[in-house]
């Protein structure tokens, strides 16, 4: 029995064991670390990305996009709340009454082409020649006279625009460079216009030549209205409408001498009449070139399609009776040598204009046409300086 015991306790004698051995323990610990680093390399994998498992939540880049998704409709609104806060702060302040009243007067000064001068100019000058020749010897000229007449051209060239476009608004919508005039377009219509005529004329004759002038140049300025206000016909019945606009454009060459003098000097007055007459026909054939092309679609008649081709001659004939006129009367006015020079000079401009105008340019045709201006002004001097050295 004690043999057994022994034996038993020295492991000689194999008996059950209810747990493992020594020799299968580190075998089964080695089994399980092998077993848990299996396990562990899937969930690295996961994490990593390698392998694919299947996911119940969105991914961050879809929670991304739906984050941006849900903070667009706020931020376009607050956008849209700036753009109106934008346009608020931005409106315009309150039209003034000076501002209306501005706007509201433009077509008028339109009607009355009061944007473009020349035409007041070329009004006023055998004027301002009458009236500086009518001078005493070796004196100024009346210069109250020259403001008044300098003065009130521009309502009565105004109500000369306002008569031709009442007369011609129905032509004056078939020409390209007149289609945009206040009656043409119909800004204005015709029962404005009437009215705006009544006012420029109680402006110019009323208030200023019945008032300021005698009583003969009231009767010759009385005489004149029906010169102008029947010129717009006189391009339905005559080639010629441009001399018929001489007789009422240099009508200032009779009134500014009356003016003075209480009377008319046949011998003085007559030649430069004349000589006004000649040089409307050379500078408003050069402008009545512009609309030619209009004016042969519509039946308008002028001298540009009168002498055609033969413009050039035609006006250098005027342009020269224009010159003789001019010096025929100053000569008979008795002024000195001062005027000839001068004479020589208007008598150069004119000719530049008629040797470089080019009639089938429109803006040329202007240009040459507005610098008649310049040819006023240089006759007004020839007077001014042969009536002081006189």
């Amino acid at each position: 029995m004690a043999l057994l015991s022994v034996s038993h306790h020295a492991g000689a004698l194999p008996l059950h064991r209810q747990g493992p051995s020594p020799r299968q323990l580190p075998a089964r610990s080695h089994a399980i670390s092998t077993s848990s680093q299996a396990m562990a390399v899937p969930r690295l994998s996961h994490h990593r990305g390698v392998l694919p498992l299947h996911r119940h939540g969105p991914s961050p880049r879809q929670l991304l996009a739906r984050s941006r998704t849900m903070s667009a409709p706020s931020q376009s609104t607050e956008e849209d709340k700036k753009t109106e806060d934008d346009k608020k702060d931005s409106s315009p302040p309150p039209v003034s009454f000076v501002e209306r009243s501005l706007e509201a007067a433009r077509p008028y000064a339109m009607l009355a082409r009061l944007e473009k001068p020349i035409g007041s100019w070329l009004l006023a000058w055998p004027c301002m020649w009458s009236i500086t020749m009518a001078a005493m010897p070796g004196a100024l000229p009346d210069l109250k006279m020259l403001a008044l007449f300098g003065c009130l051209c521009i309502p009565m060239r105004g109500a000369a625009c306002t008569v031709n476009g009442l007369i011609d608004r129905d032509i004056d919508k078939k020409v390209e460079r007149t289609k945009n005039r206040p009656l043409a377009s119909g800004v204005v219509t015709p029962t404005q216009g009437l009215c705006f005529l009544g006012f420029q004329l109680l402006l110019g004759l009323g208030l200023g030549f019945l008032l300021q002038l005698n009583n003969f140049s009231r009767v010759l300025g009385l005489v004149w209205l029906p010169l102008v206000s029947s010129y717009p016909l006189m391009k339905r019945l005559t080639f010629w409408p441009q001399a018929y606009l001489g007789l009422s454009f240099n009508w200032g060459a009779l009134l500014g001498w009356a003016a003075i003098k209480d009377s008319l000097e046949p011998t003085v007055i007559l030649p430069m009449y004349i000589a006004g007459i000649c040089w409307t026909l050379v500078y408003d054939t050069i402008y009545a070139h512009q609309d030619k092309k209009d004016d042969l679609k519509l039946g308008v008649k002028s001298t540009a399609i009168r002498f055609g081709d033969s413009t050039k001659h035609w006006i250098s004939a005027f342009g020269t009776a224009t010159i003789g006129g001019l010096a025929l009367s100053g000569y008979n006015a008795g002024l000195a040598w001062p005027y000839y020079p001068f004479l020589t000079a208007a008598a150069a401009q004119l000719a530049w204009q008629i040797s470089t105008v080019d009639l089938t340019d429109c803006a040329d045709c202007n240009r040459k046409f507005v610098s008649n201006k310049w040819f006023g002004a240089l006759v007004f001097s020839a007077i001014f300086f042969g009536r002081l050295a006189s």
